[in-house]
């Protein structure tokens, strides 16, 4: 087989010949520099740019954008987690390699049912396809660990780049794949897409992302997505175009949610509309009953340190916060509550209830605020800061628990 070419040539390396043939079966790919591991993707629902919910005027100027033929070749989306940055990315990848582009409100459109459509929509579950590849890594010899990174491909022209874990950070191995087949035009689509769902680079891999986006070859776009542009160079944000999706209104998101969760009432999509912070892929996948799990435990610590009841309900609850990974999940849901929880005493101790995001348990928020004073709150946040901390150090969760509620009562009283 003759030495690939760039700039001017599709790949013919024998890495893009193996790719060509699992994509044609719907893979996800895992690339090492020993040899290749795969597992099979899931089905997928067609979807256009109307399906995209909120920031609509956004969404307008890029596809006029598409329209001229002068889409950027490094884009910025940046939001909330939950925003939809990577579906948004993934649309407008469709979009930029759609086989049988459409026309809809007068701007271009992706058709959702050709072959690039397809193959690019089976890496819409990024969740599922992360945690496959995760796993097919753990499978492979020590030695051979060391030397793969994670990608997710299931077309041979667009390449997503979540960040590597243990560190889950992007790495510069991850960076070189990129360089080594950006300058070669794409096999099967019009245009290669590559797609970094992270901004936490190593420093190395920064660097190195750098050098390709001051001369980017004119056959490639790039995606980097984030909730803070600010953690990336500034040197990278000014070679890209930054979009912003922003928060929706909490009314809009409940309208949304009717149609999507009519299992929940019209009080629960209201909470969850609130708690998702104008995030609808977040209020979408809201852990509703997790919630009410974890904020009915944060009550009970917190009515044990504001009126020094009987320690025997808080002992109770505690001492269900175990080692391991199901209990560091547990716990870390439960701060986030607590904290949650706190904001709220905050908002009514300065006279803006508007801002509350528990409102259906405004009533007992009413009656913990009338003991909690702000220097109450500052300091309940600060310990729970220490009790963040000490997690990291794997410090015995229950135990922290009962000394961050103690804490407090001994300052609460």
């Amino acid at each position: 087989m003759n030495a690939p070419q760039r700039h001017g040539v599709t790949e013919e390396s024998d890495d893009y010949c193996f790719l060509a043939l699992c994509h044609r079966h719907a893979r996800l790919v895992i690339f090492d520099l020993c040899g290749f591991s795969l597992s099979p993707c899931v089905s997928v629902v067609n979807m256009g740019f109307s399906d995209f919910h909120g920031n609509s005027e956004t969404i307008r100027r890029l596809r006029e954008m598409l329209a001229r033929n002068r889409f950027p070749q490094a884009v910025i989306l940046a939001g909330p987690s939950g925003s939809g940055k990577y579906t948004l990315a993934l649309m407008l990848a469709k979009a930029l390699n759609c086989l049988a582009p459409i026309s809809t409100d007068g701007l271009p459109d992706f058709c959702g049912k050709c072959s690039n459509c397809v193959r690019i929509a089976q890496s819409e579950d990024l969740e599922a396809r992360f945690a496959e590849a995760v796993e097919a890594r753990e499978g492979l010899r020590e030695t051979d660990k060391k030397e793969t990174r994670l990608f997710v491909q299931t077309h041979p022209d667009v390449l997503v780049i979540p960040p590597d874990p243990p560190q889950m950070m992007i790495k510069v191995d991850q960076v070189r794949r990129v360089i080594e087949t950006i300058y070669f035009r794409p096999g099967e689509a019009k245009e290669r897409v590559y797609i970094f769902t992270d901004s936490a680079f190593m420093k190395e891999a920064a660097n190195s992302l750098l050098k390709v986006l001051e001369e980017p070859p004119e056959f490639a776009t790039i995606f980097l997505l984030t909730e803070n542009p600010g953690e990336l160079l500034p040197t990278i944000r000014s070679r890209s175009m930054v979009v912003t999706l922003n928060a929706l209104p909490a009314e809009e998101i409940e309208q949304y949610l009717a149609k999507h969760r009519p299992d929940w009432n019209p009080k629960q999509r209201a909470l969850v509309a609130r708690l998702s912070e104008g995030a609808v892929g977040r209020a979408r996948s809201f852990d509703l009953a997790g919630y009410a799990a974890a904020r009915e435990h944060a009550l009970t610590i917190l009515n044990s340190a504001l009126r020094a009841a009987d320690h025997s309900e808080l002992f109770k609850v505690t001492e269900t916060y175990r080692a391991g990974a199901e209990g560091r999940d547990k716990t870390e849901k439960l701060l986030r509550t607590i904290y949650s929880l706190l904001q709220d005493l905050t908002f009514l101790n300065s006279g803006t209830p508007e801002l509350i995001r528990n409102t259906d348990i405004l009533g007992e928020l009413k009656k913990l605020a009338e003991a909690a004073d702000f220097a109450w709150i500052a300091f309940a946040a600060e310990r729970l800061a220490e009790v963040e901390r000490g997690m990291r150090r794997n410090l015995l969760r229950s135990l922290s628990l009962d000394a961050f509620a103690t804490a407090l009562e001994r300052t609460g009283t």
